[in-house]
């Protein structure tokens, strides 16, 4: 395919995941999580400056793109559709906590040395955003439903009600520290079944 040969080696074994992924290869997509997680991580913790809301981003930067793949076309690479993915995710989380903004023009380098820059729409959710959300919600609670009861109920409250730390930790009568903490465990739970587990996308 001529197309391709203005893309790198990476990039093409990218794609190769992404075709192995969408017929059913469940390690296909840990693959592609394993390669870009901590660059993802690392790009939304600079935009929200707040390691817990950055963990929670990346969970879902990575469930939307997953829910999403069937539809990701290869005229570009699979990491620049991903960071935009995580990119307007987060810049819709900071809009709504009506955080200070990050300025987004600016090029991103993540550590293989990878420059990608976003040009982001000042828009709000329209109702294709708010259809992949939902879609978003749907995946996470396929990952939920694997983890231990204690870490289900927590990350239920913080996914799907949408409580803050300070509400979780007073609906279950917990400490906020002990709260954070489950939560920490709980995503980390949720990467390990991603990478492990042969049913949950």
């Amino acid at each position: 395919m001529e197309v391709e040969k203005k893309f790198s080696d990476k990039a093409l074994e990218d794609f190769a995941f992404i075709d192995r992924a969408i017929e059913g290869d469940e390690q296909a997509y840990a693959s592609l999580m394993n390669r870009y997680r901590k660059s993802v991580y690392h790009t939304i913790l600079k935009m929200v400056r707040n390691v817990d809301d950055a963990e929670d981003l990346t969970i879902e930067a990575f469930a939307k793109a997953f829910k999403n793949l069937s539809k990701f076309k290869k005229d570009y690479t699979f990491s620049t559709w991903l960071f935009r993915i995580a990119t307007n995710n987060a810049i819709d989380f900071i809009r709504k906590k009506k955080l200070d903004t990050y300025s987004i023009d600016a090029e991103v380098t993540n550590k293989d040395g990878d420059t990608m820059s976003f040009n982001i729409r000042d828009e709000r959710l329209n109702p294709q955003e708010e259809a992949i959300k939902s879609q978003k919600i749907e995946i996470i609670r396929q990952f939920v439903a694997l983890l231990p009861p204690k870490y289900q109920r927590l990350v239920k409250l913080r996914y799907f009600e949408e409580l803050s730390y300070d509400e979780i930790a007073k609906e279950i009568e917990a400490p906020l520290g002990t709260v954070k903490a489950q939560l920490h465990r709980a995503r980390e739970l949720l990467f390990d079944l991603v990478k492990n587990s042969k049913n949950v996308i």
